[in-house]
């Protein structure tokens, strides 16, 4: 006996809803966005001064110590001077935190960027952005260019070079875990192995007493070196950037950092109108040109 028309119209419209229930139920689902990574909802967790820190209220804010000029100044961050004790509140102020919620705490530079859980919401302190730190932290969008240089005494063989292959029979030195100490083993590739120093004031105290030829740091560094600390000492020349992409420094936050969108849009904000070059003219005006070394 078949069934009536009217039963047979429900009966195909309930086995297709359970058949459509079932497609919906395997279809594969939207990938979910990895933390950290900006979304349609980042608006709502970057609230002016409510976001997820580490001490509700309060914006905790890592470097090294000492804390060297021209990035700081007197080796005091909290004091708002030099270039990225000025770029820290700036970036607060941004996130909506006035300078009284910034609380400092002393972080190594190799630990700021190693693996695990930070203790910091970020950390500031030259920092170079590359892909392999990328797989141990988060880092925000790039706050400044910035190229390596190479400093030696006044008057020595190493002040006389005038390309990289001049380099490669000295003796340099540079902090350890540095893009510097990269520049010395990538691009010059030395006879001498390189001497490595945990702090930059052991690379100049080096320098200075002629256990090395030259060594490598940051060019506004090595511009306030040779113009206050090694005043016998001269920049020989920067290096060009490798593969054409210019070195940028950023701030760096724990892996999937749910703030990682929140500070990366205080930087572009910050680059947007003017703030970023302002505070660079200030503190860091003279680190504008040295010889390239090619």
């Amino acid at each position: 006996m078949h069934p009536a028309p009217r039963a047979l119209h429900r009966a195909v419209a309930a086995a297709t809803v359970a058949l459509l229930a079932t497609a919906v139920g395997c279809a594969p689902q939207p990938e979910q966005k990895a933390a950290g990574t900006p979304s349609g909802s980042a608006s709502k967790s970057c609230a002016k001064g409510a976001l997820a820190t580490k001490t509700s209220g309060k914006l905790t804010v890592a470097t090294d110590e000492p804390a060297y000029e021209p990035w700081f100044k007197d080796d005091k961050p909290a004091n708002g001077e030099g270039f990225e004790s000025a770029v820290t509140y700036a970036v607060a102020r941004q996130l909506g935190y006035g300078r009284s919620a910034v609380v400092w705490q002393s972080v190594p530079f190799n630990k700021a960027f190693a693996p695990g859980v930070k203790s910091f919401d970020f950390d500031i302190n030259q920092v170079s952005i590359s892909p392999e730190r990328k797989k141990a932290v988060d880092f925000s969008s790039g706050y400044y260019d910035v190229r390596q240089a190479v400093i030696a005494l006044k008057g020595s063989k190493a002040a006389k070079a005038t390309s990289v292959a001049d380099l490669k029979g000295l003796k340099l030195g540079a902090q350890v875990g540095t893009t510097s100490l990269n520049y010395i083993s990538d691009v010059v590739r030395p006879t001498q192995e390189a001497a490595v120093y945990a702090k930059n004031d052991q690379a100049k105290s080096a320098l200075k007493n002629g256990q090395v030829d030259a060594i490598v740091t940051d060019l506004p560094t090595a511009f306030y070196i040779t113009a206050a600390e090694v005043t016998n000492a001269k920049i020989v020349g920067q290096f060009e950037n490798q593969g054409g992409t210019a070195e940028q420094f950023g701030l760096v936050l724990d892996k999937g950092s749910a703030l990682t969108p929140c500070v990366s849009g205080a930087v572009d904000a910050l680059r947007k109108d003017g703030t970023l070059a302002k505070i660079e003219k200030q503190w860091l005006s003279e680190a504008v040109d040295a010889p390239v070394l090619k």
